[in-house]
């Protein structure tokens, strides 16, 4: 899989240091600068305002998502609840049907208290996402695949519809990272990320990022940044920057890995459905072909009745059951009760998100250890 963003991965960003020449970006352990005089300092004043080490980050999540202001934060929710800040009372946000949970969360535990109202909206139904924007809807908020049932929405399209609107487009990239995806090329106005994901890949890091290419929405991005505070620390900038290094490759094996696995649970017996957006079968594929390069490394998936997911979730000897995805390691995840709990059972109904869904992070090991995990899981599972 041959992208364009292989060097860019290595050599993007502020990542060496011109004082000395390291290859890799020093670690600034500071909080203050010294000032020469009132006024007078180098670029920097205190660490939460700015840091060398973020500044690398920063610099090099703008490139890779092609855009001109990057964005660094303590978590993915961090970054979300910085970009929820640049909304006020009496202000909507339009959420795609399915999204993270903590991004329900917030919108519906957090940010209501401050009379900034959501509303859930399958935005693959251009007719309804129109007819849904009223006068104080402000913005759309979409996971393109969406967490966890892998929908796809057009990219192309939200970003024109917004636009027609006079409101912003917001993607979480998390699932595919600028990688796979760039959603900027399309038109979307802020870009998010979950960087604890894929981008750090090892499961060693909390982060968050968030990228625009506008002028002006930077410069509030960035005031709330700084006002917020909620910034990502510079050890964990290093981390991040390292891990960034080796995404290209991950994301390869990521990809051809979910791919086999996607394929063996589609002809297996015991599986009802299989949510991957690489597979042709897949209802989303035509569209996320055209704007992504590449199925990813998550699948969602049910197995048929008669058979126990609780009893499956106990079975597997490799794959470990845990919250968050996009690291080395496989991981599996029950949407209903862990990442998804936080969603009332009656919003998760109706949306798809059913207590025998289960979610697979697709790591880097040798696929066909991964598919006898999971087979004999199933026939473990098996009533």
């Amino acid at each position: 899989m041959n992208n364009p963003l292989d060097t860019l991965l290595i050599h993007g960003g502020l990542t060496t240091d011109s004082k000395t020449g390291a290859v890799n970006t020093p670690i600034y352990q500071t909080s203050t600068y010294a000032q020469a005089a009132l006024g007078q300092n180098l670029g920097y004043e205190y660490s939460r305002t700015k840091n060398p080490t973020r500044d690398g980050i920063e610099s090099l999540i703008a490139e890779l998502e092609g855009g001109k202001f990057g964005f660094a934060f303590a978590s993915g929710m961090a970054a979300i609840g910085t970009i929820l800040s640049l909304f006020k009372s009496g202000d909507k946000i339009l959420i795609s049907h399915n999204v993270y949970g903590g991004t329900f969360r917030i919108l519906d535990k957090v940010f209501s208290n401050f009379n900034i109202r959501y509303e859930i909206i399958d935005m693959r139904d251009l007719s309804s996402l129109e007819s849904a924007i009223t006068p104080e809807v402000k913005a759309l908020l979409i996971e393109t695949p969406a967490n966890p049932l892998m929908s796809v929405i057009s990219l192309q399209q939200i970003a024109k519809v917004a636009k027609a609107k006079g409101i912003l487009s917001i993607v979480d990239n998390t699932f595919m990272t600028p990688y796979l995806q760039r959603p900027l090329e399309f038109g979307i106005d802020i870009v998010v990320h979950s960087a604890t994901k894929y981008l750090g890949g090892h499961s060693d890091v909390v982060a968050g990022l968030a990228v625009t290419s506008d002028e002006a929405l930077a410069e509030r991005i960035g005031f709330l940044q700084n006002s917020i505070g909620g910034v990502l620390a510079p050890f964990d900038s290093f981390l991040l920057i390292r891990g960034i290094k080796t995404l290209g490759l991950r994301m390869q094996r990521h990809c051809e890995n979910a791919l086999q696995i996607a394929e063996f649970l589609s002809s297996h017996s015991g599986v009802q459905k299989v949510y991957y957006p690489g597979l042709p079968t897949d209802e989303g594929y035509c569209i996320h072909k055209e704007q992504a390069r590449g199925g990813g490394g998550m699948i969602s998936f049910e197995l048929k009745e008669g058979y126990d997911y609780r009893e499956f979730f106990a079975s597997t000897r490799l794959i470990a059951l845990a919250e968050s995805l996009g690291g080395v390691e496989s991981l599996l995840c029950h949407p209903a009760s862990m990442t998804h709990a936080s969603i009332p059972a009656e919003i998760r109904a109706k949306v798809g998100i059913t207590d025998s869904l289960i979610r697979l992070s697709v790591g880097i090991e040798y696929a066909n250890d991964l598919i006898e995990d999971i087979a004999q899981a199933i026939e473990r599972a098996k009533r």
